[in-house]
């Protein structure tokens, strides 16, 4: 009875877990397009794009998503100042020709974020590996540093007092 009990547990805690699953890429999903639909909208919106580049076996980038989410500043900084695209990169779809007109962002591993201005121009990539914080998460100094040294308001004359 208690082998039955615990493989019962064991289902049960699998099912919920596979369920519990954020699925923030997708495959199926026209990159190019997307990518242009974010670009329009930052510039309409005084903002810019910033692509995670990864796939949904991406720990680090289940990560970096549950702390953006998690953290009132990140989160706010982000809804600000930027219009997010996950950027997918695995077996169903690989992004090739998107990845290599951003400039080979896998290069540095995932996730990987590319900013691009409202005209579409990358502007930055950033290796997430600087962002960390050991190797269970990410630093939440390093990331808000990022994200405001990468935001439109970085470009503000008013921003540095002259």
């Amino acid at each position: 009875m208690k082998i039955l009990f615990g493989l019962l547990f064991s289902i049960t805690v699998l099912n919920c877990n596979a369920q519990q699953k954020p699925t923030l890429y997708h495959p199926e999903a026209n990159a190019a397009a997307d990518i242009a639909a974010a670009t329009a909208k930052a510039k309409k919106e005084g903002k810019y794009v910033l692509i995670q580049a990864g796939g949904n076996w991406c720990t680090w980038c289940i990560e970096f998503e549950k702390i953006v989410t998690n953290t009132p500043s990140l989160d706010s900084t982000i809804k600000s100042a930027f219009i997010v695209y996950h950027l997918n990169y695995s077996e169903e779809n690989n992004n090739d020709a998107v990845f290599q007109k951003l400039g080979f962002p896998q290069r540095f591993g995932f996730p990987s974020f590319i900013i691009l201005n409202g005209k579409g121009k990358r502007i930055h990539t950033q290796n997430s590996e600087y962002l960390e914080d050991g190797k269970k998460s990410y630093n939440v100094n390093k990331v808000q540093a990022f994200l405001d040294l990468w935001s439109p308001n970085a470009l503000k004359k008013e921003m540095y007092g002259r």
